[in-house]
């Protein structure tokens, strides 16, 4: 099960449909990312909807165009982690508070609950949950730009 050897099209009802190198054809796969944060283009399984694996795919832009993009728009479709550009402002560094955000999806407001809302994924990346479970994602802590990580120091 390797990047290559398989075809994906579209069924009429908008499902992925796989056909493997043997002839097989599995109907509404999805794609599955190993590594959603620290390696989102790469280590993609696709998989059947009982979750059995039927094709892996070591870099999505080994894919041929067409196939590529048909992973790209289902992946986006199923996965929703809004990525904080800068934090515009907090209500009070008292917890709870309320987060001004601009994100890779446009300008938004959440509640942070309290610290341990806030997690490290690896050296530099951070996940934040709002007080709904929605999870934002800082890839890069010491990127980000300097208003941002003063505000950002207070809850670290």
């Amino acid at each position: 099960m390797s990047t290559a050897g398989f075809e994906l099209h579209r069924n009429s009802f908008g499902k992925l449909v796989l056909r493997n190198a043997g002839g097989e054809v599995f109907e509404g796969v999805s794609p599955v990312r190993a590594f959603p944060i620290q390696s989102p283009m790469s280590g993609i399984s696709l998989v059947t909807t009982d979750g059995r694996e039927v094709a892996w795919i070591d870099v999505l832009t080994d894919l041929p165009q067409t196939a590529r993009q048909l992973v790209t728009i289902e992946l986006e479709g199923r996965e929703f982690m809004p990525e904080i550009q800068r934090i515009n402002g907090v209500s009070s560094f008292a917890l709870p508070c309320t987060w001004s955000v601009s994100t890779d999806r446009g300008e938004t407001e959440f509640v942070l609950k309290g610290d341990e809302d806030i997690r490290r994924i690896g050296k530099t990346s951070l996940l934040i949950t709002d007080n709904h479970g929605i999870q934002f994602l800082i890839r890069d802590m010491f990127e980000i730009d300097r208003h941002s990580r003063k505000i950002l120091d207070r809850f670290l």
